[in-house]
């Protein structure tokens, strides 16, 4: 467990870049610093490893104030990842791996070895062990700086802002593999980011912080949706939360029809027949195998369509029992009917969620829903 007790930074121009902090990272958990900025957040981080020493409180790494501890010998220890990986230029992508494991004294066979397992881990190609940084994409020049930073198997990982330089497509792919990563190594993770919705996806806990370096509140993702502790929090999560929040409702109460689905293999003559037995204006079509073709209109068909007919799914389906029910409304919203179908983990057809259990599920959720806090922002405190 990391421990932040009392923890002030004050400059000698007398800025205050982090206030009294008093925080607990818990051990085999991802811990998110977010906030505007000014807010502290690296600097927060930076104290840990001892980059900067805070003026005021401590920091304690499991009982251990970090302050009597060697810094070189401390961050060998601790795992930093930053923005653009801040990878050696000169070195090959596997030595840049086995940086730390050299500096801790290992033969160059043990360290290769493991830096090249620890290659395939974050997701990349053993071929590419032998290249340079410059003849990678950012995205792969991030895996490579999470996998340096593994490499000696250091109990906690710093991470500061480390997928905010590369492109949407690659930072949700590079944030998935994090997760992965932290389900097979549990390791204390202080992650800082500025977006809030990096935040809500990768944190276990998020520590919301305000500018001058004030903790506003500390709480898991689905109670800082649903509870924010006052006014300059409720702001920063943007008014968007309560859509936000459905990321953690499980669509387990969600009730789904299996008669609005329709399978079919080279026209849609039984189309119309169903369609008047459920009265549905939208049905789902589903091939030989139970897997979703699209949706169709009954009313707008000719007397004997075709599967040219069927309207596509732009993405439209959710995983029962695996996906959210944010997922649910989402494949709901981008469907032509307003319903999203229901797949198994085969990506078989199991049923359709309709507007109207939409709705009920909606509202069950919202009736869950902690209370929210209504306390005001004091002036004094967001700056």
């Amino acid at each position: 467990m990391i421990r932040f007790d009392g923890v002030t930074k004050r400059y000698a121009d007398g800025t205050v870049a982090v206030d009294h902090l008093d925080l607990e990272v818990p051990t085999g958990e991802i811990t998110v610093l977010v906030g505007p900025s000014g807010c502290g957040k690296t600097t927060s981080l930076r104290m840990i490893n001892r980059m900067i020493d805070p003026s005021e409180g401590r920091i304690m790494l499991d009982d251990v104030d970090v302050r009597t501890i060697d810094p070189p010998t401390l961050r060998r220890g601790i795992g930093y990842v930053i923005q653009q990986a801040g990878l050696f230029p000169h070195r090959t992508i596997l030595d840049n791996i086995a940086t730390v494991p050299y500096l801790l004294g290992w033969d160059r066979k043990r360290a290769r070895s493991t830096a090249l397992e620890l290659l395939e881990r974050v997701g990349l190609a053993p071929e590419m062990a032998r290249r340079y940084p410059f003849q990678l994409s950012g995205g792969q020049q991030q895996r490579v700086g999470v996998a340096r930073a593994l490499a000696a198997d250091p109990p906690v990982l710093l991470m500061d802002e480390p997928f905010s330089a590369v492109d949407p497509v690659v930072r949700a792919s590079l944030q998935d593999e994090l997760i992965r990563l932290q389900a097979e190594l549990h390791k204390t993770i202080v992650f800082v980011t500025h977006d809030i919705d990096e935040a809500i996806k990768l944190g276990d806990r998020v520590a919301v912080l305000r500018v001058g370096g004030k903790l506003a509140q500390v709480a898991d993702p689905a109670t800082l949706l649903a509870a924010p502790a006052d006014g300059f929090v409720r702001e920063f999560l943007g008014r968007d939360r309560g859509i936000r929040r459905l990321s953690f409702v499980a669509d387990t109460g969600l009730r789904l029809r299996s008669d609005l689905v329709v399978p079919v293999t080279s026209d849609l003559s039984r189309v119309a027949g169903v369609a008047a037995d459920v009265e549905s204006p939208w049905l789902a079509v589903v091939d030989e195998d139970n897997r979703p073709l699209g949706w169709v209109a009954p009313a707008d068909l000719p007397r004997a369509g075709t599967l040219r007919d069927v309207r596509p799914l732009p993405y439209g389906t959710f995983v029962r029992g695996k996906d959210s029910l944010r997922t649910a409304l989402d494949a709901a919203l981008l469907s032509p009917s307003g319903c999203a179908i229901a797949v198994n983990g085969d990506g078989r057809v199991i049923g359709v969620a309709t507007r109207e259990s939409l709705d009920e599920a909606l509202a069950l959720a919202a009736s869950e829903a902690p209370e929210p806090h209504d306390a005001p922002v004091r002036e004094d405190a967001d700056g």
